[in-house]
């Protein structure tokens, strides 16, 4: 087994007995260098049981055939594993570095012999959980996602408040498009409740309680935050009303006018 990076990014890579660390440290046994490549991304452990793919808690996103790995997941051939935004795909011990290197474009008069070639595309947003069991993860965005609480949805988040199918999503050039799947507990961008809605870059996506933000290639924190809208503080207790120390001027004025009117009365 091999993993082949057809966009070059890295030779490709004999997965055999043991363990492979990727990520951008230099430490690593392949070392990647891209948008969302965390120090220590993720392991590959090949054993008797078969080929692994293990992910840390810290929430790095990698993505096996269009889904997020939570924690660990099983590989075969035929399989696309993303790290970040770099792509893979899983391919027998026979594999070539030639598909390393770009085919090219068939001349015009090639016959066609009737296939039609897929290109994976690369995750264009993703999702950064700002609350609940979501806290401080990024999930990437792939057409048709599926977010709720069953294990099987593509991004699936354990909590009560969420429903089995809570939310599907579509990306599209300008953000991703929300559709609420019959939700429980609804769905809301910016604190307003929606049945399907755009979501911009930036935007908060709010499940119930479980909140995210839209995050977007080039977005840096400030501007990540900039629509999210902080919760509303709580009223002050002395809204609408006179302040203490007014209130005790008050009440002094008063007794000095009583004081006054009893002296000028002949009875005080």
């Amino acid at each position: 087994m091999k993993l082949v990076f057809p966009g070059g990014e890295h030779v490709p890579v004999d997965v055999t007995t043991g363990t492979l660390l990727i990520g951008s440290g230099s430490g690593c046994d392949v070392v990647l260098q891209g948008e969302g490549i965390a120090e220590q991304h993720c392991r590959i452990v090949a054993g008797d049981a078969g080929v692994e793919v293990h992910v840390p808690a810290s929430g790095a996103t990698t993505v096996l055939n269009g889904r997020q790995v939570q924690d660990v997941a099983t590989l075969a051939l035929g399989d696309l594993l993303l790290f970040g935004r770099v792509g893979c795909s899983i391919a027998g011990g026979d594999a070539k570095a030639a598909p390393v290197v770009p085919a090219p474009a068939p001349a015009a008069d090639m016959e066609d012999d009737g296939r039609t070639r897929v290109r994976a595309t690369i995750p264009r947003f993703a999702l950064r959980g700002l609350s609940g069991p979501s806290l401080g993860k990024t999930f990437t965005i792939v057409d048709g996602a599926v977010i709720g609480r069953q294990p099987d949805c593509a991004i699936p988040i354990n909590a009560a408040e969420i429903s089995r199918q809570h939310v599907r999503l579509k990306p599209n050039p300008a953000g991703v498009h929300v559709e609420d799947l019959g939700s429980a507990n609804g769905t809301f961008i910016n604190d307003k409740r929606v049945q399907s809605a755009q979501l911009m870059p930036g935007d908060e996506l709010r499940l119930d309680t479980v909140r995210f933000v839209l995050v977007a290639p080039g977005m840096d924190a400030r501007q990540q935050a900039a629509r999210v809208q902080p919760p509303p503080a709580p009223a002050s207790a002395t809204t609408g009303k006179p302040s203490t120390t007014l209130v005790a001027i008050g009440a002094v004025v008063v007794l000095v006018v009583i004081a006054i009117a009893l002296r000028l009365a002949g009875i005080w």
